[in-house]
């Protein structure tokens, strides 16, 4: 009581104070607002309990890998021809004058062995390209064609197009700071991890998120730079760009983007459903402007935090409005029925009846829907639990919002006159009222085949689902990564790494063949005791060219690339004869350091006694089991190669993505018996009742169980955003089951009828129901205006479950209250 008494003093009766409060607060977060940030980054797609992924950082802590974009070149003549390389000659020196470019290397680049008819002496002081030597085009086409290194790497197997491999500039802020927080994530949750470690993670993680920032507006100018020269070249030949850091860019670009497009969508839509409703404009104004206030307030608390928008929360912006709004239709109506039934009463004591008579149901449904969101937390899946408890920031947001800006904008509005004529009412609610009573078995019938239905193509649930395939086709993001996919090697990295422990040195006889015959070639300068030149042996090699070949044997390989491709190309030049540990040694001795750093240390690291094999993944191609093709490679492994599990080990981004998918199944799982039990308690609380709180849940369950089967039947697999629509779907619908029957029970006291209760409630409550239901469902098919496939999926699934959710909680839970009885 005191609660209330001090409610109504601070906002009913001081309405001008309270709004010039609530103003003051908009204006706090609004400031805050723009510290507001998206994050599409790789972290954003990761399992931080992922066993593999400090596998994953330590292998990138070690072959520190500048950032580098692909641009496929497509000439309509020859490639070879003159005209076209000179074509391809300006485009690449455009592309190196860029401030942000560190290198571009193409087919006028790259070291021709084989072509230029030159000594291994010469070669090794200065390789010959396409460019620097006089070398005829056709047979430098057809040795890049058949080089183990180059094929499919630069050229395509047509000899149709190349790639440019432009390499960025390296932030070496940002790379510092990411090698002390993975150093540190490494060793987090370890015994040795006190809790000055955590604080230091704490400040190296802020640190390193600037950092990220400031990169990423780097890498952001340099892809618009690149860009733009490209668009210069586009008359004369087909260009597409491909790399990890455009499909990050360009995926913030979408996000903002989908942001803006959602808000403008949402806010156009929101105005045309509330004149359609209730065709009078205090009720479009004062609903709008708590959908508004409620935003502007959330992306406020976001930038004061620091909470990251990803790609999983990107929506967030639209279910603020949509589920703000539909708290306010309900109070909207139920006001406007209490001023038909209250006409002597003052306006002020209207409000503060509504609010009364709606404080509690519409608390009820804010906790259910807070824990259909909060559900999403048992996910393994970080942006996934991020959007969970954003949303759940989100519905606090709303509800307060409701129950402080709605009422002090409607007490300052004035009493609606009186002679303004009633608006005409949607017969929809009273029309599915009729249908129950006269259908109520059909109901039960249909409801039970459906569940049926729902649980056959429930168990056809897939998370299999290409990369690519979250982008539409007509986006350079999908079109560059299929022609990558088809004709450059594949686009899904995957690192093989061997512990080559046996052999680690050579022999004293080794060592002093090789320091012989370096001392006839005159190379003994800077000779180091057991440095990288001496690690080569002949059963380290053999090892790696096993794997190698096995790899580049599998159908879903696109291009493996490894010491063994190296060796094979230096074999070549030796007539075809395999090239001894000394050989091996006095080549990487000899080689100039430019090529040293391009051909050798990347797959290699002497001082960990390791070999790395680089393998891309054809990701577009049909029927590609992720998890199916892991764990081929690694029985193989074991049974073909007979390497053992610490001889060899597999990361890279195909094992954390395939990681991430497979998880989709226990996140799903786990949501749902999260939202399913949580709800449960709250409806055993409010209305102290278990038949009560089944009746309640039941439609909604229906409604979920329905989509996912559909899913399963139509073969659309889960993925980051579809595995949030069973656990949303529940928590959102729960508010039509919770309103219907705290309504019901509240008139079932005055009538003592159950059929004419029926009635009264569609009349009341069911419009509402309707309303909002309309609201929301058309709200989330504005989400089908991405450019993101994931994110329209979401969209149209969950407008469809909340459509069946509205039909079943106006069919299917008054029949099963008529069935049952449950309150006597």
């Amino acid at each position: 009581m005191m609660l209330a008494a001090l409610y109504r003093g601070l906002i009913l009766a001081r309405p001008k104070t309270a709004l010039a409060a609530l103003l003051l607060v908009l204006a706090f977060f609004a400031y805050h607002a723009t510290s507001f940030r998206l994050d599409a980054s790789a972290d954003s797609l990761l399992l931080e309990d992922d066993r593999d992924l400090q596998q994953a950082r330590e292998v990138s802590d070690r072959y520190a890998d500048n950032p580098f974009l692909i641009v496929t070149f497509t000439p309509s003549g020859d490639l070879f021809s003159e005209p076209v390389l000179g074509q391809l000659r300006r485009l690449r020196d455009e592309l190196r004058e860029l401030a942000g470019v560190d290198s571009v290397v193409t087919i006028l680049d790259v070291p021709l062995v084989e072509s230029s008819m030159v000594s291994f002496a010469d070669m090794a002081r200065d390789a010959p390209t396409l460019e620097k030597g006089d070398i005829d085009p056709e047979r430098a086409k057809q040795e890049l064609l058949e080089s183990p290194f180059f094929q499919d790497l630069i050229l395509s197997r047509d000899a149709g197009t190349t790639a440019l491999l432009v390499t960025l500039v390296q932030d070496e802020t940002f790379a510092a700071h990411s090698r002390a927080r993975n150093a540190l994530l490494m060793r987090r949750g370890g015994d040795d991890f006190s809790q000055r470690d955590r604080l230091e993670l704490d400040q190296v993680t802020r640190a390193y998120r600037a950092a990220r920032e400031i990169a990423n507006a780097r890498i952001h100018d340099d892809i618009a730079e690149v860009r733009a020269i490209l668009d210069r070249h586009r008359d004369r030949v087909v260009l597409h760009l491909g790399g990890v850091p455009m499909v990050f860019d360009d995926m913030v670009t979408f996000i903002r983007n989908d942001l803006a497009v959602f808000g403008a969508g949402v806010l156009t839509f929101l105005i045309v459903v509330l004149s359609a409703i209730f065709r009078e404009l205090r009720w479009v104004i004062l609903p709008l402007a708590s959908c508004i206030y409620a935003v502007v307030v959330m992306i406020g608390l976001l930038g004061l935090i620091g909470w990251d928008v990803t790609v999983i929360s990107s929506n967030f912006l639209s279910l603020m409005l949509i589920i703000t709004l539909s708290m306010n239709i309900h109070l909207a109506v139920r006001h406007r029925q209490l001023e038909r039934e209250l006409p002597d009463e003052t306006h002020e004591k209207v409000v503060a009846t509504t609010l009364r008579k709606m404080v509690t149901p519409c608390l009820y449904t804010a906790l259910t829907t807070i824990i259909g969101f909060s559900s999403l937390v048992f996910s393994s899946i970080k942006p996934v639990q991020d959007f969970g408890w954003m949303m759940s920031a989100g519905l606090a947001v709303a509800f307060l919002t409701s129950f402080t800006l709605f009422p002090t904008l409607l007490v300052l509005a004035g009493k609606r006159r009186s002679d303004s004529p009633p608006p005409r009412e949607f017969a929809l609610a009273q029309k599915l009222a009729s249908f129950t009573l006269r259908r109520g078995n059909a109901i039960l019938l249909t409801s039970a085949l459906l569940v049926v239905v729902s649980g056959v193509g429930i168990s056809r649930l897939s998370v299999e689902n290409s990369f690519i395939d979250y982008f539409r086709e007509d986006t350079e993001i999908y079109q560059g990564m299929k022609l990558i996919d088809d004709k450059l090697g594949g686009t899904t990295p995957l690192e093989v790494l061997l512990n080559l422990d046996p052999d680690r040195y050579l022999s004293a006889e080794e060592r002093a063949a090789f320091e012989a015959i370096e001392d006839d070639y005159g190379y003994l300068e800077d000779v180091e005791e057991d440095g990288p030149e001496y690690w080569f042996s002949s059963t380290k090699i053999e090892t790696i060219k096993r794997v190698h070949d096995y790899l580049d044997g599998l159908p879903e390989v696109g291009k493996v690339l490894s010491l063994a491709s190296v060796i094979r190309i230096a074999e070549r030049l030796n007539g075809g004869e395999e090239l001894g540990s000394v050989e091996l040694g006095v080549l990487y001795k000899k080689l100039p350091s430019e090529l040293r750093e391009t051909l050798f240390d990347p797959y290699f690291s002497y001082e960990h006694n390791e070999a790395r094999i680089v393998v891309r993944i054809r990701d577009s191609m049909e029927g590609l089991q992720r998890k199916e093709l892991l764990e081929r490679i690694h029985t193989d492994f074991r049974r073909e190669l007979n390497l053992s599990e610490v001889d060899v080990s597999v990361t890279g981004a195909l094992v954390l993505y395939s990681n991430m998918l497979q998880s989709l199944y226990g996140s799903q799982i786990s949501s749902l018996g999260a939202v399913v039990a949580g709800i449960g308690l709250v409806l055993l609380l409010l209305f102290r009742s278990l038949p009560l709180a089944i009746i309640g849940i039941v439609p909604n369950l229906l409604a979920a169980a329905i989509v996912l089967g559909l899913m399963g039947l139509v073969g659309i697999p889960l993925d980051m955003m579809t595995i949030t629509i069973a656990a949303i779907t529940i928590g959102i619908a729960v508010d039509n089951g919770i309103h219907y029957i705290y309504r019901f029970r509240e008139e079932l006291a005055r009538t003592g009828d159950y059929v004419e209760t029926l009635h009264l409630c569609h009349d009341s409550t069911g419009r509402a129901v309707v309303y909002t239901s309309i609201t929301v469902i058309f709200g989330f098919s504005i989400l089908s205006m991405s450019n993101f496939l994931p994110t329209i999926y979401f969209g149209t699934l969950t407008g469809l479950a909340m459509a069946i959710a509205m039909l079943a909680a106006l069919t299917l839970l008054p029949r099963l209250i008529l069935l049952w009885r449950p309150f006597g």
